[in-house]
């Protein structure tokens, strides 16, 4: 009660306003919970056992593993099970206070090309599985995930290239991400996955997926690049003077002096670069690649389940907003634990 004496009626300004807010949202979310929650159909295995007026999530339920898995063999998903596994310790590595950043960056970074070879099957004996057969939540986490592991280290070279004292460096890394900053991601994928090919020899070929992994790679490494180079203006001249003072090179000072201070300062424009990038993921869908909105929309037009729209993408609104604010705690963890955080 005393904190909400303070914080919601400490004056009339502050009352009237949340009185008001109070309205709208009651105003909003009594139908909505009705219709979503008390109102639904949670039970059943087919549109006609929907009909009490509310929700079906009866669709939502029985289309699950295709919405997470896509058309991958249902005998072999234990295979992504394990790499989705993988990928969550690495992350909550991060979260423990006994584990070091050090430690579960290591740990992140051995998890991801176990995950691919899992995923692929090369290299172990198992069953291989084409990439036409990934899809739904899979698909988007291996484009967000693959394309940041190889555009992170393509970032960090442009923005040191982009403050370089050599024009010719300074020149091109400056072209290079104003060009891939000023095209829209659709047009990155389609010319990755229609333009492409027309330029390869006759009889030579790439997957459609390493292509698509290649242009979100590069689209992603410019922007990233731009966040770190903000991060390198940060730091004091007194910094490099310090490094150079110790007889370290160029190199030596910005591995283990210049970049560690300057990625602690952008750690926020790093993960929502991240997040952006995976909410663009849904723009595969111009390339017949189903990611999880596209395999979701696909769905829509089976006739069994016609009608059921905004269940679908009520759906979609809930998984992908759930992951963006899990990223967003994680970037607050990691600024805690660094020593920056001041929200």
């Amino acid at each position: 009660m005393s904190w909400a004496r303070q914080n919601l009626f400490s004056g009339w300004g502050n009352t009237l306003t949340t009185v008001l807010i109070g309205f709208v949202l009651v105003w909003a979310l009594v139908p909505f919970l009705d219709w979503a929650v008390f109102s639904a159909d949670w039970v059943g295995s087919k549109r006609v056992d929907c009909n009490t007026g509310g929700a079906c999530w009866v669709y939502v339920i029985q289309r699950f593993d295709q919405f997470m898995y896509g058309f991958y063999p249902e005998a072999e998903r234990w295979r992504v099970d394990v790499g989705a596994v993988l990928l969550m310790i690495a992350l909550m590595l991060f979260f423990l206070p006994r584990v070091t950043g050090r430690l579960a960056l290591v740990f992140l970074l051995l998890a991801l090309p176990v995950g691919w070879i899992l995923l692929t099957g090369q290299g172990l004996g198992l069953p291989a599985v084409e990439t036409r057969l990934w899809g739904g939540m899979m698909l988007t986490v291996v484009l967000t995930v693959a394309g940041l592991a190889l555009a992170f280290p393509v970032a960090i070279l442009l923005a040191l290239g982009r403050r370089s004292s050599l024009p010719v460096v300074r020149i091109s890394c400056t072209a290079f991400i104003e060009l891939w900053r000023g095209v829209p991601l659709i047009t990155v994928l389609f010319m990755a996955s229609v333009m492409l090919p027309l330029f390869l020899p006759d009889g030579a070929s790439v997957d459609k997926l390493l292509r698509a992994l290649i242009g979100v790679s590069l689209f992603a490494g410019a922007y990233l690049a731009e966040v770190i180079r903000g991060g390198l203006q940060a730091i004091p001249r007194g910094q490099y003077e310090a490094a150079a003072a110790l007889g370290l090179g160029y190199w030596k000072t910005m591995i283990y002096v210049i970049l560690p201070q300057a990625l602690r300062h952008v750690i926020p424009g790093l993960i929502n670069t991240v997040i952006a990038l995976f909410k663009d993921t849904t723009l595969v869908l111009i390339i017949g690649m189903f990611d999880f909105l596209g395999i979701i929309q696909a769905s829509l037009n089976d006739q069994e389940w016609l009608g059921l729209a905004a269940e679908g993408y009520v759906f979609a609104a809930l998984v992908y907003w759930s992951i963006c604010f899990g990223l967003s705690r994680l970037s607050i963890n990691v600024e805690q634990r660094s020593g920056v955080y001041r929200g």
